[in-house]
C-alpha cells in the first residue's frame, strides 16, 4: 500500500485530471453528438451531408492523431493558448461525439415513423419533433450502447498521458522518475487498473439505474 499512501498527492492529481477529462469530454460528446445525430436524420440534404462527412472523417481518424492535432496544431493555427488538459478534453469530446451520434441515430430509427409524422401533421417544426417526441424515446432505447460509449471514453482518457496531461496513465512514469517515491512501475499499473475497474463499475451502476427508471416510465 506504500505506492498509494506514499504518493497521495500524485494520485489525487491524477484521478482529478482523469475525471476532469472524462466529464468535460463527455459533456462535449453528448451535446455535439446530439446535434450531429439530429443532422444525420434531418430532412435537409445539406445537414445530412455535413453530419455524414463529420462522422466518417473523425471516427476513422485515430484518437492519437486528433490529440496530436489539438496539442501541437492548435496554437500554430492562431488559436488562443490553452492548457493541454483543456485541449485533451476538446480532442476526446469531438472524437467521442461521432459514436454518440451513431448510437443516437440508431435509437431514433427505433421510434415508429408514425409518431414523427403525427407530430409534423399538427404543425410542429423539425426541432420540436426531435426534442419533444423522438429524442426522449430514442434515449430510453439506447442506454446500454450509450453507456458503452462513455465507458470507452473513460478508458480513452489514458491517451492524454502521452500529451503531458497528468492523469492516471501518466502515474507510472511520474512515480518512477520521482526522487524517493515508493513503488515500482508494475505496482502502479496494477493500482491504476484497479481504479479504472472501480470507475467502470460505477458507470455500470448508473446504467442499471437509468434502465430501471426509464423502464418504469414506459
Amino acid at each position: 500500500m506504500d505506492v498509494i499512501f506514499g504518493n497521495l498527492d500524485l494520485w489525487g492529481e491524477a484521478i482529478t485530471n482523469t475525471l476532469l477529462v472524462f466529464l468535460g469530454g463527455g459533456v462535449i460528446a453528448l451535446v455535439l453528438g446530439i446535434i450531429i445525430g439530429a443532422m444525420r436524420v434531418s430532412p435537409v440534404p445539406i445537414a445530412r451531408g455535413v453530419g455524414t462527412v463529420y462522422v466518417n472523417i473523425v471516427r476513422n481518424t485515430p484518437l492519437t492523431l486528433i490529440f496530436f492535432f489539438f496539442v501541437f496544431g492548435w496554437a500554430p493555427l492562431g488559436m488562443p493558448n490553452l492548457d493541454n488538459t483543456v485541449l485533451g478534453i476538446m480532442a476526446i469530446g469531438i472524437y467521442t461525439a461521432t459514436y454518440v451520434a451513431e448510437v443516437l441515430r440508431a435509437g431514433i430509427n427505433t421510434v415508429p415513423v408514425g409518431q414523427a409524422e403525427a407530430a409534423r401533421a399538427i404543425g410542429l417544426p423539425f426541432g420540436q419533433v426531435m426534442t419533444l417526441v423522438v429524442l426522449p424515446q430514442a434515449f430510453r432505447s439506447v442506454v446500454p450502447p450509450m453507456m458503452s460509449v462513455f465507458i470507452a471514453l473513460l478508458k480513452n482518457t489514458t491517451v492524454a498521458a502521452g500529451f503531458s496531461v497528468a492523469e492516471l496513465a501518466a502515474l507510472r512514469a511520474t512515480i518512477y522518475d520521482g526522487a524517493d517515491r515508493p513503488g515500482n512501475p508494475m505496482e502502479v499499473l496494477l493500482w491504476v487498473a484497479a481504479v479504472f475497474v472501480v470507475l467502470v463499475l460505477a458507470l455500470s451502476i448508473v446504467q442499471r439505474r437509468l434502465e430501471n427508471r426509464w423502464r418504469i416510465v414506459r
